[in-house]
């Protein structure tokens, strides 16, 4: 009899102690009663998702999820979501995240990574002017919209030598510019993008003043995720960085209408989507932004309410429903922690689960705490343990 297997990325929800929430945090604070009760018969511990020395973003963090190994696969977080996008990089081309940020100059301050989280219908014409006046193959350079304030650049791939550092790691301090031997080049087309941004956000009613570039890299070769597994799936998400892993890795994007990555996404959108698919194909992976989101914008009580959302509008009537469709398992994990307080991500491990109705585990406590004394294992290689099975290729 089919198994059918579910990875549930509650995005950022790993956290630190906070004031507010009685010096616990989000995951100790939130009413979860159906994850409490699959960590009390599942097994729990701790997953290291960022390997040492590597930057803790999500694109680091997912691939990890993913079963694969981020220091043998990872080549920037752009030219992955360049790949969501349907941008074919080509040898000799870098792709560059191009955030819509607010930056006061008056004070050099990054007031806000997300442009106070432009809407996507603001920011498509926004980076489309862009593109017609420093793009559109002018200096080989393109512009291409995506999600909200997150974006793509493709470049020459001279322009990829340069430091750059993720503005939601800038919230509320200097905007610190790119360094190394492509910064000229950089500086000088994000200072060009702010009399194009300004004017255009202006007629929109937005506060974004210009693009912002980072995370840069080369087309990574994943192999594909059936070829490794023996097991081919969907996934649903509403950002493009995790639409990507599935384009590069052939586990198939599901659109899902209302699925926004903020507060107000699609939850039972996502969940019937999952049970969808899993009448004919046997993985699938469902990514919420919410809990990320929360952590960047340093609010512990939408944090507590993304959590709630999870196991109230997901986690409960997903259950439910796949104990009618036979034998089943589920994988529950954050792609790193978003602290509140730092309002930025840490290579810190983060809790894991993995339950099965079929096969009670140890048992124990989804929280910080709870797996506070569990050694973390390397989270790229929880895939197999989940799935049951070794890599066909490793």
């Amino acid at each position: 009899m089919r198994t059918r297997y579910v990875v549930c990325i509650p995005d950022g929800a790993a956290d630190e102690p906070l004031e507010e929430l009685g010096g616990r945090t989000p995951l100790e604070a939130a009413a979860m009663p159906n994850l409490a009760r699959l960590a009390a018969a599942g097994e729990v511990g701790r997953a290291a998702t960022i390997p040492d020395g590597m930057p803790p973003g999500s694109d680091v963090g997912n691939m990890a999820i993913f079963g694969y190994d981020p220091a043998r696969y990872h080549t920037g977080r752009a030219p992955i979501e360049a790949a969501a996008m349907g941008v074919d990089l080509q040898p000799g081309q870098v792709a560059y995240r191009c955030n819509l940020v607010t930056v006061d100059d008056s004070t050099n301050t990054m007031v806000d990574f997300s442009a106070h989280h432009i809407a996507t219908e603001q920011s498509t014409p926004i980076i489309e002017a862009v593109d017609a006046e420093l793009g559109g193959g002018r200096d080989g350079l393109w512009f291409h919209p995506g999600v909200m304030y997150r974006h793509v650049m493709v470049a020459p791939a001279e322009l990829a030598k340069a430091d750059c550092v993720p503005p939601h790691d800038l919230t509320g301090k200097p905007a610190v510019l790119p360094q190394g031997p492509a910064a000229g080049e950089l500086r000088r087309i994000m200072e060009a993008s702010k009399e194009i941004v300004r004017a255009k956000a202006a007629e929109l009613g937005s506060d974004a003043t210009q693009v912002w570039l980072w995370g840069q890299g080369t087309r990574p070769k994943l192999p594909r995720f059936a070829t490794k597994w023996g097991i081919s799936g969907r996934l649903v998400t509403a950002v493009d960085l995790i639409r990507g892993l599935g384009v590069l890795s052939g586990i198939d994007p599901v659109e899902v209408v209302g699925a926004t990555g903020y507060y107000d996404t699609n939850y039972e959108g996502k969940r019937d989507a999952c049970l969808a698919s899993l009448e004919d194909r046997d993985f699938f992976v469902i990514h919420i932004e919410a809990s990320d989101e929360a952590g960047h914008n340093g609010e512990a009580d939408r944090k507590v309410e993304a959590l709630e959302n999870w196991d109230r509008r997901v986690i409960g009537p997903l259950v439910e429903a796949l104990d009618s469709l036979g034998p089943w398992r589920l994988m529950l994990l954050p792609d790193h922690a978003t602290p509140t307080v730092l309002r930025t991500h840490t290579p810190d491990p983060v809790p894991y689960l993995i339950y099965d109705p079929a096969s009670p585990g140890p048992g124990g406590v989804y929280t910080e705490s709870g797996v506070a004394n569990c050694a973390p294992v390397v989270a790229h290689d929880l895939m197999a343990k989940f799935l049951r099975r070794e890599p066909a290729i490793s």
